[in-house]
């Protein structure tokens, strides 16, 4: 995969604790901001893109990364979870914390390189 772009996102979980409600709302925030047409700049097509997604959340096993996958409408995504992220405790010290999860969006395609 020959790497265009890396966006990056946030997302979070405010009182749920949900660390893949936190996770989608971090990669939609990454998608969102953008408007790009990399397949038609490149003569591709949408679903010839290649997605990595790496997330970062304080409880990686958590993550339902089948949910995260449906976030994307085109294209051939790979997602993996890794410690990171943050988790807030409320002041009081009860109930869940908020969860807060960090994204980057890498998309590229399978091309030549014109220098080889």
């Amino acid at each position: 995969m020959t790497r265009l772009l890396v966006e990056f996102g946030m997302g979070t979980s405010l009182r749920r604790g949900d660390y893949t409600q936190a996770a989608v709302r971090g990669v939609k925030d990454a998608l969102w901001h953008n408007s790009i047409n990399l397949a038609e700049l490149f003569g591709f097509e949408k679903t010839d893109m290649r997605l990595r997604v790496d997330i970062g959340v304080q409880q990686p096993e958590a993550v339902d990364v089948q949910e995260v996958l449906k976030v994307f409408p085109y294209g051939d995504a790979q997602v993996y979870v890794t410690h990171g992220g943050l988790d807030v405790a409320r002041p009081d010290g009860q109930g869940n914390p908020t969860i807060m999860a960090n994204v980057a969006l890498t998309v590229g395609f399978d091309m030549e390189r014109a220098d080889v």
